[in-house]
């Protein structure tokens, strides 16, 4: 899909969310990256062979959860 130089990580490289954006809609939560990657606002992944990458933003101190 990438046809720009040096061409963007493909979608099974670790680096694959710094590919470049080709669509971006953040009125639905979702951007499509150059190399077919769909990515959401809560960091969750749809690759293009239908895998699913699980959410994996960070927690913020207010949102960690101790054992009590």
């Amino acid at each position: 899909m990438c046809q720009h130089q040096p061409p963007c990580p493909t979608a099974e490289s670790a680096d694959r969310e710094s590919a470049r954006l080709v669509a971006h809609h953040p009125e639905q939560g979702w951007s499509l990256l150059c190399n077919g990657v769909l990515l959401f606002e809560d960091t969750g992944e749809l690759l293009p062979d239908g895998r699913i990458i699980a959410p994996h933003r960070p927690l913020g101190a207010g949102q960690v959860m101790t054992a009590a």
